[in-house]
């Protein structure tokens, strides 16, 4: 995938882009992930993480855009959302996560990373996306209940295991 940007309109009629994350968006990558609260680090790590290390940088920007791709939704030059995939080894599966900053959540941010990452991945030959997510991330659970994606759900301690079927 390239990175250029695409232009989007948010819920609230506010103006974003989104583009595939680079090599060189650690820096911004860390100033959106300082800029969560506690609240939404947990939901997206199930536990507090105020900070990302090195290692989790490089990992974030470095990606294949086949088996691991990820997209940033930008307001200006700053990163407002994050969205990922991680293809399950030896699968036709990947793994799905997102992020919204506190202040972009519930405005369509994430509904536009998982239709962006669905299309990317339907052409790598990815068939599913699963997640597991808390069970009081709301949000995110109404993300995926409202894709369009058949899905199957299911909880364990407190915890949802999603599938989300990408179809032909």
């Amino acid at each position: 995938m390239d990175n250029g940007l695409i232009a989007l309109q948010l819920r609230d009629g506010r103006s974003v882009c989104i583009r595939a994350m680079a090599a060189t968006d650690g820096e911004a990558l860390v100033r959106f992930h300082e800029g969560l609260t506690s609240q939404t680090t947990r939901m997206r790590f199930f536990m507090m993480h105020p900070h990302l290390t090195p290692a989790e940088v490089k990992r974030f920007t470095h990606v294949d855009h086949h088996d691991r791709e990820a997209l940033v939704v930008l307001a200006g030059q700053d990163i407002i959302a994050v969205g990922r995939y991680d293809r399950l080894p030896g699968t036709t599966r990947a793994e799905i996560a997102f992020v919204v900053a506190d202040g972009w959540q519930g405005r369509g941010a994430g509904t536009h990373l998982l239709e962006h990452l669905a299309q990317r991945a339907r052409i790598e030959g990815i068939t599913a996306f699963v997640a597991d997510t808390l069970g009081d991330n709301h949000r995110m659970r109404a993300v995926f209940h409202h894709s369009g994606l058949m899905s199957e759900s299911h909880m364990v301690a407190g915890v949802v295991h999603v599938v989300l079927d990408l179809g032909p």
